[in-house]
């Protein structure tokens, strides 16, 4: 079968989201998008076939954006028999599409072999004056996350696993093929979604070499951005490598007490050694840092914020995001106002900092990170969400009168 996918145009009615089926193990076969051209080969030398398969099948994962044995059609009935029997060629079990802002924005739920969820979202931007028309693809790096940011739906399902170099990249073909049908292609890929992908660095860094490799997807390093909550060493070996891609920092805060609430990796890497450790990758790479600020009301949004983060960035080669806080359940917090924001922006404008406000995509099918899968799972009881509610408001309240979170990490957080 093809790509398994159902469109809907808004969430279901509450309650009324099936439960993701659960199997016991994962699928031990390996998914094909994740293997190296080598390895591909190799593959092929041990079952006797010549190396002109490797580009059909090659041609197939990546041009045709196949995603059954079935639409191999170049080879024949015995070897598409053998590629499944030891590879997925979809890696998602299936995958429920939700149309939002006019269909301009597309939130998937992609269902693993194991029953995990994880999202992608799919944004169109059509060309204006002195900008080409984009189609930029978030997509996620783990099932869950262990960094747990109060504000982010993600973190309200802890960490699952991580991802396979090829449950990325499918996500990214199951796009490819959306748009493909179209005449489009995706021009913007951006590990953002559910995770922390410098947690996941390895296959992270595979994926991203699928993505970059002429001979693949062919997508340029530039126009690849990973997003990180603050792993210092993991930035550190990035900038050892000197990728081309776009480094990410969802900053939020540039205060410790207040970071220590919103971003609890700061406990383990405070944010001037974010800062510095971003401020060492731009000047070895060359490329701009962006910085997320996720803008929630009367916690991250003051004048002392605004002055902090104008005094933490001055002079870097640095560009600030700053988008409004979605609502996310069981969290006490709403977005900043705007002109609040435009307020915030200007201070950073003012330092020498280029800033851009950013408007909210999807709301209405839940594109915010974490959304969907969190519908999908067990929702807590009304006990837990008071705790939770009364708790962050505590911890918030705590921060912006400078103390600090002392608490240990959850365990595999920041090892």
């Amino acid at each position: 079968m093809p790509f398994d996918q159902r469109v809907t145009s808004a969430p279901p009615p509450s309650g009324t989201s099936p439960p993701a089926p659960r199997t016991s193990s994962r699928d031990p076969r390996p998914g094909l998008s994740g293997l190296s051209p080598a390895e591909l080969a190799g593959w092929f030398d041990e079952h006797g076939e010549p190396r002109y398969r490797v580009r059909q099948v090659s041609d197939a994962l990546w041009r045709a954006m196949a995603g059954s044995a079935d639409e191999l059609r170049t080879l024949p009935s015995p070897l598409r028999y053998e590629l499944e029997r030891d590879f997925r060629l979809d890696t998602m079990s299936s995958t429920d599409l939700r149309l939002g802002d006019g269909s301009q924005t597309e939130k998937a739920l992609h269902t693993l072999s194991d029953g995990a969820l994880v999202e992608s979202v799919l944004m169109h931007y059509p060309a204006r004056p002195g900008r080409r028309e984009r189609h930029t693809l978030c997509i996620s790096s783990q099932a869950g996350c262990a960094v747990g940011c109060p504000f982010c739906a993600t973190g309200e399902l802890g960490f699952t696993r991580d991802l396979e170099a090829a449950e990325m990249l499918d996500q990214v073909r199951h796009a490819a093929r959306r748009l493909g049908a179209s005449g489009k292609r995706l021009t913007n890929v951006v590990f953002m979604g559910m995770g922390e992908p410098l947690l996941n660095l390895d296959l992270v860094l595979a994926a991203i070499q699928a993505l970059s490799d002429p001979e693949r997807f062919g997508l340029g390093a530039r126009h690849i951005t990973v997003s990180t909550s603050g792993v210092v060493p993991g930035m550190q070996r990035l900038t050892a490598l000197g990728p081309q891609f776009t480094l990410a920092v969802s900053l939020h805060a540039a205060r410790d007490p207040l970071r220590d609430v919103l971003v609890p990796l700061n406990r383990r890497w405070p944010v001037a050694e974010v800062v510095a450790a971003a401020r060492d990758h731009a000047r070895a790479t060359g490329r701009r840092i962006s910085y997320e600020v996720t803008m929630i009301s009367g916690v991250n949004d003051t004048d002392a914020d605004a002055r902090a983060m104008a005094d933490l960035l001055r002079g870097d080669h640095a560009h600030v995001n700053l988008i409004p806080m979605n609502p996310v359940a069981h969290t006490p917090w709403e977005a900043s106002p705007m002109p609040v924001i435009e307020g915030f922006a200007g201070v950073l404008r003012g330092a020498g900092i280029a800033t851009t406000v950013r408007r909210n995509r999807g709301q209405e099918i839940g594109a915010a990170c974490g959304q969907l899968a969190a519908e999908r799972g067990a929702q807590p009881t009304a006990p837990v969400v008071l705790r939770r509610r009364e708790r962050l408001l505590a911890e918030s309240a705590a921060a912006l009168r400078g103390e600090r979170d002392r608490r240990p990490l959850a365990a595999g957080v920041g090892d």
